[in-house]
């Protein structure tokens, strides 16, 4: 089985802030805000929802494709793909804008303020998902006409897909929402996505259980909650002997979810599988930097 994963290919730029956000906010003065952080240390790195996954699906061996756009400045992204052996025949460079930009500031609480600019990623609806070979989609954040059509041709091409709304969630209306959800046969999103698409859709996690969907809700070191016709299962975080970077630790826990369905797991080996994925990318910074030898047991 091979899985497409759709989404945003950007360069995070990632900025550390000794000290904490709340110490420089001034509650009564937040609608007349006008503050810097000063930031010791930056680090420029492959990223993106798409970007990624597919990394992650790369270094632990699941089946998979991805599909997006980048930038005239994507070259360097591109030859990092295919230097490491990820399919990128679906990449499509567009010259005449650069590449998604992700500048994210952590402070020492792992407190994070993004600014995003979406560049090329706007026009990922101008590729269209290949309709052979692929067993397994995922719908991740990306430009919203890209999300609605990739949603609309796994429908129309009867591929089973992983609905991923992830920070894109705003952009779209209940009705947008329903049409991704309803037709997905898997949901994942963080605690705070959940609470939003709740507050949007007036649906709970049951609703799209009892339709014989997975609906997955992650909760940092809180653990996961995955949800299922016949079981429930509470998943455990994982303890890190030291928690460098939260970037990205949720899109490594989606590459656990794909290479657990493409291999037939149970759904509580899934979730052991994902959460030790998310922990080990806590521990590197960047998104692409950590190698996968901890994980190999798990496989």
């Amino acid at each position: 089985m091979t899985a497409l994963i759709t989404g945003s290919f950007a360069y995070d730029n990632i900025l550390a802030f000794d000290g904490f956000f709340e110490e420089s906010l001034i509650k009564e003065k937040l609608n007349d805000l006008s503050i810097s952080f000063l930031c010791q240390d930056m680090k420029k790195n492959y990223g993106g929802c798409a970007g990624n996954i597919i990394y992650n699906c790369n270094g632990i061996g699941a089946k998979s494709t991805c599909l997006g756009t980048l930038g005239k400045d994507g070259y360097d992204y591109l030859n990092w793909f295919k230097s490491i052996g990820i399919d990128t025949r679906f990449l499509k460079i567009l010259d005449d804008c650069y590449s998604a930009q992700a500048f994210i500031m952590t402070d020492n609480n792992s407190n994070q303020i993004t600014s995003f600019y979406p560049g090329a990623m706007q026009y990922s609806h101008t590729i269209k998902i290949p309709k052979d070979d692929i067993e397994l989609g995922l719908v991740s954040p990306d430009g919203k006409e890209g999300m609605l059509m990739h949603t609309q041709e796994f429908i129309d091409h009867k591929i089973p897909f992983i609905f991923d709304p992830g920070q894109g969630m705003p952009m779209f209306t209940r009705d947008e929402l329903l049409l991704m959800s309803l037709n997905a046969k898997y949901i994942v999103m963080n605690s705070y996505e959940y609470e939003l698409f709740r507050k949007k859709t007036s649906l709970d996690f049951n609703h799209f259980v009892n339709e014989n969907k997975v609906f997955i809700i992650t909760n940092g070191d809180k653990g996961s909650d995955i949800y299922t016709r016949k079981e429930n299962f509470h998943i455990k975080s994982v303890k890190v002997a030291d928690a460098v970077d939260p970037t990205g630790c949720g899109d490594a826990y989606r590459a656990g979810i794909i290479y657990g369905i493409l291999n037939k797991m149970t759904w509580d080996k899934i979730g052991i599988l994902s959460a030790n994925l998310g922990a080990l990318k806590v521990e590197h910074h960047g998104t692409q930097n950590h190698n996968f030898d901890k994980i190999k047991s798990l496989l």
